[in-house]
C-alpha cells in the first residue's frame, strides 16, 4: 500500500501548472515529500489571501536581510551578530561548530558564555569539501588572541578530520585546545543532542587529543 501511494503521488496529474510549480518548489525543502508539499500548496489556496502574502513576504525578507556575521559567520541582520557584539561574553573563549544549527543548540542551554566560530560545514573529501571551502583561515586569525578554542564538532569521521586539521593549524599558538566530552554518541550531529547531554559535554570538555597522534 505504501509503495502504491508513493507511485500515485509521483505520477499525479495536478489540476494546474501553478499548483505543480508550488509542489515542486516545496519538495526542494528538506524533509518535504510530494504528499506534504501538495498539502501545503492546497492549504495556501484555502487560507486567507493575506496569509499567503505574509508568508511570501517573510521569505523575501529572510533572503534580503539575513547575512553572515563578519566575525563568526553566524546568521544576523547586522554586520556583527548579537553574540559577537556582546561585551559581556568571553571573547577569549571560542566554540568552533560546523553549522549555525549547532550555535542554536548550544545557546538553548544558556550555559555557554563564550563566542562562536561557524565553519560552514566539515571537511569531506568525498563531497568535495576541503579546508579552503570552510571558514578555517579566519578561525586561525581569531585564535591568535584567544585563550581557548573548543572543538564542538560532530562525533563523525568528518568531524574528527576537521578537528584534527584545525588542531594542526593552531598547535603553535599558546592557547588551550579542547573538545566536547564524549556524552554525544559517535556519528551524531551536535544539533540533535539533548540539552542535558550538551551541557555536560561542554562543562566536562577535555584536552583535545588527536586520534592520529
Amino acid at each position: 500500500m505504501a509503495v502504491y501511494k508513493l507511485w500515485v503521488y509521483s505520477h499525479m496529474q495536478y489540476p494546474s501548472d501553478s499548483i505543480q510549480s508550488v509542489v515542486e518548489a516545496f519538495c526542494k525543502l528538506p524533509g518535504i515529500g510530494k504528499r506534504s508539499a501538495l498539502r501545503l500548496a492546497l492549504h495556501l489556496l484555502k487560507c486567507p489571501e493575506q496569509e499567503a502574502y505574509e508568508l511570501a513576504n517573510a521569505i523575501l525578507q529572510l533572503r534580503q536581510r539575513v547575512k553572515r556575521c563578519k566575525i563568526c559567520y553566524n546568521l544576523t541582520e547586522q554586520e556583527i551578530c548579537g553574540i559577537c557584539s556582546n561585551s559581556n561574553r568571553n571573547h577569549k573563549l571560542i566554540c568552533v561548530v560546523g553549522e549555525v544549527e549547532d550555535v542554536l543548540a548550544i545557546e538553548k542551554t544558556q550555559q555557554f558564555n563564550g563566542v562562536y566560530h561557524v565553519l560552514g560545514g566539515l571537511i569531506s573529501p568525498l563531497s568535495g569539501i576541503g579546508p579552503a571551502q570552510l571558514n578555517i583561515t579566519s578561525l586561525v586569525e581569531r585564535a591568535m588572541s584567544a585563550e581557548e578554542i573548543i572543538l564542538a564538532l560532530s562525533a563523525s569521521i568528518e568531524g574528527e578530520t576537521t578537528a584534527f586539521y584545525i588542531a594542526r593549524q593552531v598547535q603553535a599558538l599558546p592557547i588551550r585546545i579542547t573538545s566536547l566530552a564524549r556524552g554525544i554518541p559517535v556519528g551524531s550531529e551536535l544539533q540533535y543532542a539533548d540539552e542535558i547531554t550538551l551541557v555536560r559535554s561542554l562543562q566536562n570538555r577535555i584536552e583535545y587529543s588527536s586520534p592520529r597522534s
